[in-house]
């Protein structure tokens, strides 16, 4: 592992680290103990959790579960992570294992893994539910189908959507095409702080044989994904296109394969007369997953307490095979950047040169970490918004060619780690 700057904690005052834990995870609890109707022994567990991260030392996670239990096969990673934090308060921990180890011991709360009546329950389900039928019910609305529109317009404005269909806010919708004056996203395109657009368009026209997309959120996020992916394949441009799912609920909207498929599905459901592209769109996608050539997979490694430079040899194998990789989302960038404090005017390729393919980063700005930006940039930045990092109005689409060799670099990836192989 090469030298790092210092992680990301929720001991910083004034962080939006500390305010996830001290504000919104309390909240994420109330509202999953609201959405399930659990017994009275797991809400006691889940109170007893929240009463645990406002005010006592993190407890290790209690459940050993075996390999082949599903999402079992990482329960050696999360114990050896917890004990190294034994003693601590969730207000002294690195933030992406704070965030992290809250996931799995709320799902070690509501009996996720063990059997039983609660066995592979989403305890965000309803909340997952709702946005993707709100977001379907909006686009059939707001979202035009796109005709007369050159194919690398239309490409470019597509990407935008997938950035900017990354905000939490659902009220920020910028993805209404617009048949005559392209895609309304683009609008936004002084919001977009590095922006690799037409070089990321060029390559994907010259031709992929694969595009893997390593996704985030259920709802509007998933549907740009999807839009893109459907143009892509429509296009010819790619050729197989492979999404990478949570294995587990993770982040309360992080899509799980089930959320995807679901996705399509009501896609294709008797909607708005108005707006039959949807379902058009939905039967085009469901297509593609019976040919083949879109595919939805999953790995145990995308809901760990790890970075992305610990990457198991086979997923990174994986990884190698495709053309181009999609990194969509604020916390696939913080893995990539180790969740440090690197300086905002580091490249990222110096940084995450060891990612095993060409890739793209498609995030909207939700934390307080950036790489490769100008120094007068920065500055400008921060003396016009102070919250610039986290605000959600700025973003990146940034393109980092094939990896170049480790020794080059000087940043080598660790080995990969035992339990992940």
């Amino acid at each position: 592992m090469p030298d790092l700057p210092p992680p990301l904690m929720t001991s910083e005052p004034g962080s939006f680290a500390r305010a996830t834990i001290v504000e919104r995870k309390p909240k994420i609890i109330a509202q999953v103990m609201a959405d399930t109707p659990y017994p009275p022994d797991i809400l006691a567990a889940l109170e007893s959790f929240s009463r645990e991260i406002a005010s006592q030392p993190l407890r290790p996670l209690q459940e050993d579960l075996p390999a082949d239990v599903v999402g079992g096969v990482n329960g050696n990673v999360w114990h050896e992570a917890s004990s190294a934090y034994a003693g601590r308060s969730w207000l002294e921990l690195p933030w992406y294992f704070a965030e992290t180890f809250f996931y799995r011991r709320l799902l070690e709360a509501v009996r996720y893994f063990q059997p039983g009546d609660w066995q592979g329950v989403d305890p965000f389900q309803r909340q997952k539910d709702r946005q993707i039928a709100a977001d379907i019910r909006r686009a059939a609305l707001e979202w035009e189908q796109p005709e007369g529109i050159p194919p690398h317009e239309l490409c470019a404005g597509l990407l935008h959507s997938c950035l900017w269909g990354n905000r939490t806010d659902l009220s920020n919708f910028t993805v209404k095409l617009q048949g005559k004056s392209g895609l309304a996203a683009r609008q936004e395109s002084a919001n977009v702080l590095i922006d690799h657009t037409e070089q990321i368009c060029q390559r994907l026209a010259a031709g992929c044989a694969r595009l893997d997309w390593i996704n985030d959120n259920c709802g509007i996020d998933f549907l740009t994904d999807l839009a893109l992916t459907d143009f892509l394949l429509g296009q010819g441009w790619v050729q197989t296109i492979v999404m990478h799912l949570k294995p587990q609920p993770f982040f309360v909207s992080d899509a799980m394969v089930k959320d995807a498929l679901a996705t399509i599905a009501a896609l294709q459901k008797p909607g708005d007369p108005a707006a039959p592209h949807l379902a058009q769109l939905g039967a085009r996608l469901q297509a593609s997953l019976d040919s083949g050539r879109l595919r939805f997979a999953s790995d145990p490694f995308w809901a760990a307490p790890l970075m992305f430079r610990q990457m198991p040899l086979a997923l990174r194998q994986e990884l190698a095979q495709a053309s181009l990789v999609l990194l969509k989302g604020d916390v696939n960038y913080r893995r990539l950047l180790d969740d440090c404090h690197w300086p905002h005017t580091t490249p990222l390729e110096a940084i995450a040169g060891y990612f095993p393919a060409p890739f793209v980063t498609l995030r909207t700005l939700k934390g307080e970490i950036i790489a490769g930006l100008a120094p007068q940039q920065v500055a400008d930045i921060s003396a016009a918004d102070p919250t610039w990092l986290i605000n959600g109005q700025r973003g990146l689409i940034q393109l980092v060619d094939a990896p170049e060799s480790a020794s080059s670099r000087g940043a080598a990836a660790p080995p990969p780690d035992p339990n992940f192989s």
